[in-house]
């Protein structure tokens, strides 16, 4: 029976949940940002509202993005060791690019970064 990269998977799956919540909650402000901002009547508060919920959609979609590539990367290390290197870089990229999007609040991107480090590493 062949050994599974079990740590990566897991760290991998774990960074990849606290990244998609991180972007699920800023994508979720920033979509309440931009409602509010735009139903206000004053100029100055629509159009800085506006902006700013506009940034909150954009890195909420970005951290939406990375944090479910990650959870895909994760589980296809884990099930297709034969491609382990190049899931464990998939992995690692959408882990350091999840930081734009505040990383999972810092937490998830450690995460994804020590899962992916994992699976470049592996031995199997």
């Amino acid at each position: 029976m062949a050994s599974k990269p079990t740590a990566a998977f897991v760290l991998l799956l774990i960074g990849g949940i606290i990244v998609l919540g991180g972007g699920g909650t800023l994508l979720a402000s920033g979509l309440a940002v931009n409602s509010i901002a735009s139903s206000s009547g004053i100029t100055g508060v629509s159009l800085f509202g506006g902006a700013v919920g506009t940034i909150g959609i954009a890195l909420g979609a970005l951290g939406v993005i990375c944090g479910l590539l990650m959870l895909v990367s994760g589980i296809m290390a884990y099930t297709k060791t034969s491609a382990i290197k190049t899931w464990g870089i998939i992995g690692l990229v959408f882990s350091i690019i999840s930081l734009g999007s505040g990383g999972g609040f810092i937490l998830g991107f450690i995460l994804g970064l020590v899962g992916g480090i994992l699976a470049l590493v592996y031995k199997g």
